[in-house]
C-alpha cells in the first residue's frame, strides 16, 4: 500500500536519525589551516578542547612507585614484569622488553598497546590461554617482540579493563560496565587509557637505558585508538604507528557494533577522528590499514589520511606521515611501520 500524497513520513530506524544529525553538523574544528601560524591557534584550541572531552587529567601526577617484580630471559632479550601506578587506587602491569645487545649509547624505546583481548600478554609472547608461543602468532602478531627485536626498549602496558586490569566481579567484566562507570563520572575509558600511556612515558622517561628524547607509541585496534589520542595530547611522543584504527566516526565508531570504550560524548561537535590525527603534526606518524578490514573500512580508512595529512602538508613535513595499506583483515602487519620508525625514531 502506498502512503496517501502529502503524508507524515515516520521513520523507526534511529540510525537514520543519528546519520542526518552527523550530516548537519560542521565539526567546530574541522582542519583548515593555510599556514603554520593558523595551524598553531586551530592545534591549541582543538588540543585543550579535546582534553576536556576526554574528561580531563589530573592537576598532580601520582607517584609511579615502580617495583620489578620478574626478571626472564630469552636469547636476544630481557622481559621484565613491572608495576606502577597512574592515578590513586590504580595500578599498571606492564612487561618492559629491552635488548641484550649492548649499545655504546641510550636506545629508543615505544609504549606498547595492545587491543581487544587478554591484554598485555598477547604481545610479549603469551597465548589466549597464557601459555608461551613458540612463535610470532595471533591478530597482534606479539608486536612488542617484534620491536624489542627492532632494537626498542618495549614497554607492553595492561590498558585499563583489559587482562590483569579486568574486574573480577562478573557483573562488571569487560569494558561495558566501566566504560559506563567512567561516564558517569565525567571521565571517559580512553581518557583513563591516555593518562596511562602518559604516565608509561613518564616510567620510561627514568629508566638508564632510554633515550629520552625518542619515545614512541604504538597500537592495534582498541590499542591504536589510545596511540592515537595520546600522540594527539601529549607531544613529548615523537612517533605514532597506529594499526587497524585510523577511519572516520561516520563510517566506523557511528555505523556498527564497536566497544562503548571508543566513545567520547559530543565530539562529533568539534572534531572527526582525521581532525584529531591532525594533531600529531609535525611528528611522525604511520598508520595501517587491511583491505578487509570489516570494522574499520578501507575507503573510510584512506580518506581519513588523506584528510589528515593535509596538516603535514601546511607543515611542510609531509614525509613524517605515512600509511600502509595491506591485503588483509582486522591485524597488526608491521612491515612498513618498523621502517618508518627506523627513518623517524
Amino acid at each position: 500500500m502506498q502512503p496517501r500524497k502529502g503524508a507524515i513520513p515516520r521513520v523507526f530506524d534511529p540510525m537514520v536519525f543519528f546519520r542526518e544529525m552527523y550530516k548537519s553538523i560542521t565539526p567546530l574544528y574541522t582542519y583548515s589551516a593555510t599556514n603554520p601560524s593558523e595551524h598553531a591557534r586551530w592545534e591549541r584550541s582543538l588540543r585543550r578542547k579535546f582534553v576536556e572531552l576526554l574528561g580531563g587529567f589530573p592537576a598532580t601526577k601520582e607517584p609511579l612507585s615502580p617495583e620489578v617484580s620478574e626478571i626472564v630471559e630469552f636469547p636476544d632479550y630481557v622481559r621484565e614484569r613491572v608495576i606502577f601506578n597512574t592515578r590513586p587506587f590504580m595500578s599498571v602491569p606492564a612487561y618492559l622488553l629491552r635488548p641484550k645487545k649492548p649499545t655504546s649509547g641510550k636506545i629508543p624505546a615505544i609504549v606498547c598497546l595492545p587491543g581487544h583481548g587478554p591484554g598485555k600478554n598477547t604481545i610479549v609472547g603469551f597465548d589466549d590461554k597464557g601459555e608461551p608461543r613458540q612463535e610470532i602468532g595471533g591478530y597482534q602478531a606479539d608486536f612488542a617482540i617484534q620491536a624489542v627485536r627492532h632494537g626498542y626498549v618495549a614497554l607492553a602496558i595492561e590498558q585499563l579493563a583489559f587482562g590483569e586490569r579486568n574486574s573480577p566481579d562478573p557483573r562488571c567484566r569487560g569494558c561495558n560496565e566501566p566504560s559506563m562507570n567512567a561516564l558517569m563520572l565525567g571521565l571517559t575509558m580512553i581518557g583513563l587509557r591516555v593518562w596511562d600511556a602518559r604516565r608509561a612515558l613518564d616510567y620510561l622517561l627514568a629508566r638508564p637505558e632510554v633515550d629520552p628524547g625518542r619515545i614512541g607509541v604504538m597500537g592495534i585496534s582498541g590499542g591504536g585508538t589510545t596511540t592515537l589520542y595520546t600522540a594527539a595530547v601529549d607531544r613529548r611522543f615523537k612517533a605514532a604507528v597506529v594499526s587497524g584504527y585510523l577511519c572516520t566516526f561516520r563510517d566506523s565508531i557511528m555505523a556498527m557494533d564497536h566497544c562503548c570504550d571508543n566513545f567520547i560524548p559530543r565530539i562529533i561537535r568539534y572534531a572527526e577522528m582525521y581532525d584529531l590525527a591532525a594533531l600529531v603534526a609535525p611528528r611522525a606518524l604511520f598508520a595501517e590499514s587491511g583491505t578487509k578490514d570489516s570494522i574499520f573500512p578501507i575507503e573510510a580508512a584512506r580518506l581519513a589520511f588523506r584528510k589528515a595529512k593535509r596538516a603535514w602538508e601546511v607543515l611542510g613535513a609531509p614525509d613524517k606521515i605515512g600509511h600502509e595499506v595491506f591485503d588483509g583483515e582486522h591485524q597488526f602487519w608491521g612491515k612498513g611501520a618498523f621502517e618508518f620508525l627506523k627513518r623517524n625514531l
